[in-house]
């Protein structure tokens, strides 16, 4: 009796380890089988983060104490516009944020006005404007941490997530 425990046991074990491997649950609910991964054998997910990362960009850059739209920056915005033309069903966050200096009510008004600026580029680009939430993070989410000329260029950003697909 004990070792058919044992065996038992162990396959069972097995059973639920291969189990684990085979499958990946449908974190969606709603049967279309998607996993939330975003990257396949063959390169980013169409229509995921990843996807919009490497396809658009995510991220366009400011000078100090700037919020209007670089050339380069519009550029990454028309790519993104682009994108979410081809995916209508996803809804983004665009996040405004500062480098360390200044105030922080001062850089989470000027966050804001940097998201904002991203959010009415897309939207003269013919995005929906409801597909479109911002947030302002002023100085307490950075990129780079240290407190360098290079560290607070790539602080100056706003930054674009996929917060939902689907209706």
């Amino acid at each position: 009796m004990k070792n058919f425990l044992k065996i038992a046991g162990v396959a069972a074990i097995f059973a639920l380890i291969s189990a684990c491997a085979t499958s990946s649950p449908d974190i969606t609910g709603d049967g279309s089988g998607n996993t939330g991964e975003t990257t396949g054998p063959t390169g980013p997910v169409p229509g995921s983060q990843a996807d919009l990362e490497e396809s658009a960009g995510h991220r366009v850059f400011f000078g100090f104490n700037e919020y209007s739209l670089t050339s380069q920056a519009q550029q990454t915005l028309a790519r993104q516009a682009a994108w979410l033309q081809e995916y209508p069903e996803a809804r983004i966050m665009i996040a405004g944020n500062c480098d360390e200096r200044g105030t922080r009510e001062y850089n989470l008004a000027l966050g804001a006005r940097r998201a904002e600026a991203a959010r009415s580029y897309l939207m003269g680009q013919g995005v929906d404007p409801a597909r479109i939430t911002t947030v302002s993070y002023g100085k307490e989410r950075p990129l780079d941490p240290r407190s360098t000329d290079d560290a607070w260029s790539l602080n100056r950003n706003s930054t674009t997530t996929i917060q939902a697909v689907g209706s």
